[in-house]
């Protein structure tokens, strides 16, 4: 866990910074207006659960919206094809910097899912994959185009499945 927690740390950025502080900051202002009302009960309250819904909501959906937006990329498959002779299934895709900023390292991951014929099993079917495997790109350009490859292996599923790709820039 300390591990995570320090990789973490290591790739926030400037923006980052300035985001966690800001929300850090409405924090101590909503405590503060909720000590200077604390004779108004049910408003020092609000001001409590709005301070603490600011810190944790406010830096978490915010670290999140704000990469979507500095590191927007998309992914897009052009192939893919299960080996007869071995238990892999081959994936050729492109991945599109559509940021404003260079891409120093992108984690690519490609995600195998059953598919059944009940659309919400589908939905839920996507969140826990039975196979995944990642490759890392570095150095994309502004409005730059990777292809790239990926093999999935083990893959020993027989029944009708997708194959899903996704992409984590910085």
């Amino acid at each position: 866990m300390k591990e995570k927690i320090l990789a973490f740390i290591e790739t926030l950025i400037l923006y980052d910074y300035l985001l966690f502080s800001a929300t850090f900051f409405l924090f101590i202002l909503f405590i503060t207006l909720a000590l200077a009302y604390r004779h108004k009960t049910i408003l020092s309250l609000l001001l409590i659960f709005l301070g603490f819904s600011t810190l944790i909501a406010g830096a978490s959906v915010g670290y999140i919206q704000l990469h979507k937006y500095l590191f927007k990329n998309s992914t897009k498959i052009l192939s893919q094809k299960q080996l007869k002779f071995s238990e892999a299934v081959v994936i050729y895709g492109s991945l599109t910097n559509e940021s404003h900023r260079d891409f120093k390292e992108c984690k690519i991951t490609a995600s195998a899912y059953v598919v059944t014929e009940n659309k919400y099993r589908n939905y839920l079917k996507k969140f826990k994959p039975f196979n995944k495997i990642s490759i890392f790109e570095k150095n994309i350009a502004v409005s730059g185009t990777r292809k790239f490859k990926i093999i999935v292996e083990p893959f020993r599923y027989k029944g009708d499945y997708n194959i899903s790709l996704g992409a984590n820039c910085r």
